[in-house]
């Protein structure tokens, strides 16, 4: 478990040395540019990073001193300042505050990445740090394509973050999607992904799972791994699906998983 919390921290890290050499690179007029999150722009995403670090890094402070989630109004101060911000200070303000917490991840001695438990108020029980920081790079990694796409539309996810993500994904399945977007339930569907090859199973029923390869799936969605993640996060428009993903079915089409992944 400890190896998994030790990757993903080298994960954030890399990203934000990433993005952050990205932001460095953008004029002031990029920052207004609409980015791939529906209704914001650059800047927007970029303020939504800075902002949930600082939530990030105050849940994280909880835990370690036993102190607890942060209260009620905490969060609501904490995006009511980055939304108050100008398109420059919310991109120079992710920089700093995104760049504490991972700082703060990487700081965790082993014991502590092995036992530490984080309550983060949306999950039933308490999760190790591995989940905490997964959680985080999933919203970063996903929120880094956002600003990306706003400049080149075929761009991918990270490569760098791919495989993570990709083991990590069947635990929020159910969270991201709305199994009741389709009227035929329950539907199975095998999943075979390249960059990394990866062959598994996801049935929408009464709710969202990741199983193993169905022996007679409904359907069979050929996909790139990056944009297998980029589908359950509701990152799928067609101007932004690679020319390689494919789905044979009989019943099932590429815009009913559009309707079964939203997106956040």
């Amino acid at each position: 478990m400890t190896d998994r919390a030790d990757r993903t921290i080298d994960a954030l890290r890399s990203g934000h040395d990433y993005l952050t050499a990205v932001v460095h690179g953008l004029a002031s007029a990029d920052l207004t540019r609409p980015s791939g999150a529906s209704g914001w722009d650059v800047s927007q995403v970029l303020g939504h990073l800075g902002s949930g670090a600082e939530i990030s890094l105050a849940v994280l402070e909880g835990a370690l001193n036993a102190t607890g989630l942060p209260d009620g109004d905490f969060n609501k101060s904490v995006w009511a300042r980055w939304d108050a911000l100008s398109s420059l200070e919310r991109a120079e303000g992710f920089v700093t505050a995104n760049d504490a917490l991972v700082s703060r991840y990487e700081g965790l001695d082993a014991q502590t990445r092995r036992e530490l438990r984080v309550d983060l108020g949306f999950l039933p029980v308490a999760v190790d740090v591995a989940t905490v920081a997964g959680v985080r790079l999933t919203e970063f990694a996903h929120h880094t394509w956002d600003v990306e796409v706003a400049f080149d539309h075929e761009a991918p996810l990270l490569p760098a973050v791919t495989g993570l993500l990709l083991d990590q994904a069947g635990g929020f399945l159910d969270f991201l999607g709305k199994a009741d977007a389709l009227d035929a339930r329950p539907v199975r569907i095998a999943v075979h992904t390249t960059a990394p090859e990866r062959t598994f199973g996801l049935e929408v029923g009464n709710a969202i799972t990741l199983t193993d390869e169905p022996d007679r799936p409904d359907a069979v969605l050929n996909a790139p791994a990056e944009w297998w993640l980029r589908l359950t996060t509701g990152r799928h428009a067609p101007a932004h699906t690679p020319s390689e993903v494919s789905l044979s079915s009989a019943s099932l089409t590429l815009d009913d998983l559009r309707r079964v992944f939203p997106g956040f």
